[in-house]
């Protein structure tokens, strides 16, 4: 690889527990590939990550931590021995190609469907409908209006994620980051718009992220904090049935500085959409205010190209920057940001088909381009 400048986003970066070759990050991103009784991962799974390994870190697509946790086709679990055996393939590959790759670890909450669930609704913090779409084997379907989560079974959530993290490290991962953003469950507790409850898990900025923590709490019995990160969504607003509030920013101040309290290997922050910065009291420049509040290492991620991606870490604002749709359609990414080379184009058409290869392993590198 012949780089022709000295570009921020390909210093290695070594911080805490975290030592990556590089600054580029391959987000987390759905790509419904595990089509199969088990929703395991496969040697197909394990190809497309192999193929990416030359980031600096791969987060997994999020992986549900139970049945309950489901809400969309054909995505690899962690739950089941044979769940844990097909991630086994995806990090003996990555390893093998010399990268490293944390496990998302999800639930989606009510923005699952009855059709995952033999009929029973999904759950949430309140039984508030995201008024959306479920991705469900028969199609998208219109989101319903969720069963609240009584509080035993809040904690049997904490308890998914806990032995989760423990299938993890079975599988080989170097890591997990909690999934807490873009409007499945832990987000939806987080927020004013879906959660509407009295009790200790609503009302106040400490209790609405109380899931959160107790989570983190349980996990580093498995785990080791410096290997879990954690992603936030702070100013998502009109995407999941989530309505960002006054008081949503607030909430998430109030997790950020108490995650200082937490040894992470990483905070993921994503930065603020169209209809965030429309709104007056929404946080806009995320990573650049969060910043000054966190103290830890920061990922950013939202749309950002080879020259933004520099740009924010030459400014100090993150440490590291997350790419989602570039690594899809460019599993040489870092090698083509390197040599300032065209990017190959992506197709949206099999993001999240079933059309095996097609879209998903087959994009070409610049060597087989040239060669």
């Amino acid at each position: 690889m012949t780089q022709i400048e000295n570009q921020p986003l390909l210093q290695p970066l070594q911080k805490g527990a975290l030592d990556l070759k590089n600054r580029m990050v391959m987000a987390p991103m759905t790509r419904s590939r595990a089509n199969n009784p088990e929703n395991a991962a496969t040697d197909l799974v394990a190809e497309y990550y192999a193929q990416r390994a030359s980031a600096g870190l791969i987060i997994s697509e999020g992986t549900p931590v139970s049945k309950q946790a489901v809400g969309y086709i054909n995505v690899p679990g962690i739950y089941t021995q044979a769940q844990v055996e097909g991630w086994k393939l995806v990090t003996s590959a990555v390893h093998a190609n010399g990268g490293k790759i944390f496990a998302q670890l999800w639930h989606v909450g009510r923005m699952s469907h009855p059709d995952f669930h033999n009929g029973e609704l999904p759950v949430a913090p309140s039984a508030i409908n995201p008024n959306d779409k479920s991705y469900t084997p028969q199609g998208f379907k219109d989101t319903v209006t969720p069963r609240a989560l009584e509080v035993p079974e809040i904690k049997a959530i904490v308890q998914d994620f806990r032995k989760a993290a423990a299938n993890a490290v079975e599988a080989g991962f170097d890591g997990v980051e909690i999934h807490a953003s873009n409007g499945y469950l832990l987000h939806q507790f987080f927020s004013s718009s879906a959660n509407t409850r009295t009790d200790a898990y609503g009302g106040s900025a400490e209790n609405k992220a109380r899931i959160l923590f107790e989570i983190l709490d349980a996990v580093k019995e498995v785990l080791d904090l410096s290997k879990v990160g954690v992603r936030l969504n702070p100013s998502l607003h009109g995407g999941f049935g989530i309505e960002l509030s006054q008081a949503d920013p607030e909430t998430f101040e109030y997790i950020v500085q108490k995650l200082n309290d937490y040894n992470l290997a990483y905070l993921h922050l994503t930065e603020a959409g169209a209809a965030a910065r429309a709104l007056p009291f929404a946080i806009k420049e995320v990573a650049q205010h969060f910043r000054k509040i966190y103290q830890g290492t920061l990922i950013t991620n939202g749309g950002y190209t080879r020259e933004s991606g520099n740009k924010v870490i030459e400014a100090g604002y993150a440490d590291a920057v997350a790419f989602g749709v570039p690594f899809i359609a460019n599993p040489d990414l870092v090698e083509r940001f390197a040599q300032n080379t065209n990017l190959n184009q992506p197709d949206p058409n099999t993001f999240y088909s079933n059309t095996a290869e097609k879209g998903y392993t087959d994009y070409p590198t610049l060597a087989q381009v040239t060669a």
